[in-house]
Protein backbone atom coordinates (compact mmCIF):
# COMPACT_ATOMS: atom_id res chain seq x y z
CA UNK A 1 0.00 0.00 0.00
CA UNK A 2 1.29 3.27 -0.75
CA UNK A 3 0.67 6.27 1.54
CA UNK A 4 1.22 10.16 1.96
CA UNK A 5 2.97 10.76 4.60
CA UNK A 6 2.64 13.79 7.18
CA UNK A 7 5.60 15.55 9.09
CA UNK A 8 5.05 18.61 10.62
CA UNK A 9 8.52 20.92 11.67
CA UNK A 10 9.69 24.14 13.87
CA UNK A 11 10.06 27.11 11.90
CA UNK A 12 11.17 31.06 13.14
CA UNK A 13 9.63 32.57 10.18
CA UNK A 14 6.04 32.22 8.15
CA UNK A 15 6.81 34.54 5.60
CA UNK A 16 10.50 32.99 4.88
CA UNK A 17 9.37 29.51 5.08
CA UNK A 18 6.60 30.52 2.73
CA UNK A 19 9.47 32.12 0.34
CA UNK A 20 11.68 28.95 0.52
CA UNK A 21 9.69 26.02 0.34
CA UNK A 22 7.17 28.09 -1.81
CA UNK A 23 9.09 30.23 -4.10
CA UNK A 24 12.81 27.96 -4.22
CA UNK A 25 11.56 24.64 -4.28
CA UNK A 26 8.33 24.95 -5.46
CA UNK A 27 6.01 23.13 -3.00
CA UNK A 28 2.20 24.30 -3.66
CA UNK A 29 0.66 25.93 -0.32
CA UNK A 30 -2.41 24.54 1.52
CA UNK A 31 -3.81 25.31 4.41
CA UNK A 32 -2.53 28.07 6.96
CA UNK A 33 -3.37 30.19 10.37
CA UNK A 34 -1.08 32.81 11.63
CA UNK A 35 1.29 30.13 13.57
CA UNK A 36 1.74 28.03 10.69
CA UNK A 37 1.40 26.51 6.80
CA UNK A 38 1.01 23.35 4.98
CA UNK A 39 2.65 22.63 1.80
CA UNK A 40 2.94 19.82 -0.46
CA UNK A 41 6.02 18.39 -0.12
CA UNK A 42 6.82 16.67 -3.32
CA UNK A 43 3.29 14.80 -2.88
CA UNK A 44 3.83 14.82 0.84
CA UNK A 45 2.16 16.79 3.52
CA UNK A 46 4.77 19.21 5.68
CA UNK A 47 2.97 21.42 8.18
CA UNK A 48 5.60 24.39 9.30
CA UNK A 49 4.78 25.58 12.91
CA UNK A 50 6.33 28.45 14.36
CA UNK A 51 8.43 27.33 17.45
CA UNK A 52 11.94 26.33 18.30
CA UNK A 53 13.32 23.97 15.13
CA UNK A 54 14.99 20.46 16.75
CA UNK A 55 18.45 20.20 17.59
CA UNK A 56 20.61 18.36 15.04
CA UNK A 57 24.09 17.33 14.89
CA UNK A 58 26.49 15.70 11.68
CA UNK A 59 26.67 11.59 13.79
CA UNK A 60 24.87 10.02 10.48
CA UNK A 61 27.47 7.94 8.61
CA UNK A 62 26.66 7.48 4.99
CA UNK A 63 29.51 6.32 2.65
CA UNK A 64 32.23 8.63 3.47
CA UNK A 65 30.47 11.65 4.74
CA UNK A 66 28.87 12.32 8.33
CA UNK A 67 25.66 13.81 7.61
CA UNK A 68 22.94 15.85 9.11
CA UNK A 69 20.35 13.78 12.01
CA UNK A 70 17.87 14.37 12.11
CA UNK A 71 16.84 15.20 8.68
CA UNK A 72 14.26 15.04 6.52
CA UNK A 73 13.98 15.02 2.30
CA UNK A 74 12.30 13.32 -0.50
CA UNK A 75 12.95 10.86 -3.11
CA UNK A 76 12.73 12.35 -7.11
CA UNK A 77 13.43 11.33 -10.37
CA UNK A 78 16.43 12.07 -11.79
CA UNK A 79 15.38 14.15 -14.28
CA UNK A 80 13.40 16.06 -11.47
CA UNK A 81 16.03 16.10 -9.15
CA UNK A 82 18.46 17.95 -11.77
CA UNK A 83 15.91 20.39 -12.28
CA UNK A 84 15.74 21.07 -8.15
CA UNK A 85 19.75 21.54 -8.13
CA UNK A 86 19.77 23.76 -10.73
CA UNK A 87 16.63 25.95 -9.29
CA UNK A 88 18.55 25.54 -5.89
CA UNK A 89 21.73 26.62 -6.99
CA UNK A 90 20.56 29.72 -9.53
CA UNK A 91 18.79 30.82 -6.04
CA UNK A 92 21.99 30.84 -4.15
CA UNK A 93 21.14 28.31 -1.87
CA UNK A 94 24.57 27.03 0.28
CA UNK A 95 24.79 23.16 0.27
CA UNK A 96 26.08 21.24 3.48
CA UNK A 97 26.84 18.48 0.62
CA UNK A 98 26.75 19.81 -3.31
CA UNK A 99 24.76 17.69 -5.44
CA UNK A 100 26.97 14.63 -6.01
CA UNK A 101 26.29 10.94 -7.02
CA UNK A 102 26.36 8.26 -4.08
CA UNK A 103 27.18 4.16 -4.16
CA UNK A 104 28.16 4.75 -8.18
CA UNK A 105 27.94 1.50 -9.95
CA UNK A 106 26.89 -0.31 -7.00
CA UNK A 107 22.86 -1.00 -6.05
CA UNK A 108 21.50 1.99 -5.27
CA UNK A 109 23.05 4.16 -6.84
CA UNK A 110 21.70 7.82 -6.42
CA UNK A 111 22.43 11.42 -6.72
CA UNK A 112 22.09 13.48 -3.16
CA UNK A 113 21.95 16.84 -1.77
CA UNK A 114 21.96 18.58 1.90
CA UNK A 115 20.85 21.90 2.48
CA UNK A 116 19.25 23.60 5.27
CA UNK A 117 15.86 25.80 5.15
CA UNK A 118 15.64 29.57 6.35
CA UNK A 119 15.10 27.95 10.38
CA UNK A 120 17.91 25.59 9.86
CA UNK A 121 16.18 22.44 9.17
CA UNK A 122 18.36 19.78 7.02
CA UNK A 123 16.55 18.58 4.13
CA UNK A 124 18.43 15.77 1.58
CA UNK A 125 17.05 15.37 -1.75
CA UNK A 126 17.79 12.08 -3.11
CA UNK A 127 17.76 11.36 -6.90
CA UNK A 128 17.72 7.87 -8.83
CA UNK A 129 17.66 7.36 -12.70
CA UNK A 130 15.83 3.71 -11.25
CA UNK A 131 13.46 4.22 -9.17
CA UNK A 132 13.68 0.29 -8.03
CA UNK A 133 16.97 0.74 -6.70
CA UNK A 134 15.21 2.80 -3.53
CA UNK A 135 15.37 0.07 -1.32
CA UNK A 136 18.13 -1.88 -2.97
CA UNK A 137 21.16 -3.64 -0.14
Amino acid sequence: MKSVFHLALHVTDLDETRQFYGDVLGCAEGRSTDTWVDFDFFGHQLSMHLGKPFETTRTGKVGDQMVMMPHMGAVLGLDDWKALAARLQENGTAFDIPPVIRFEGEPGEQRTMFFFDPSGNPIEIKGFADTSGIFAS
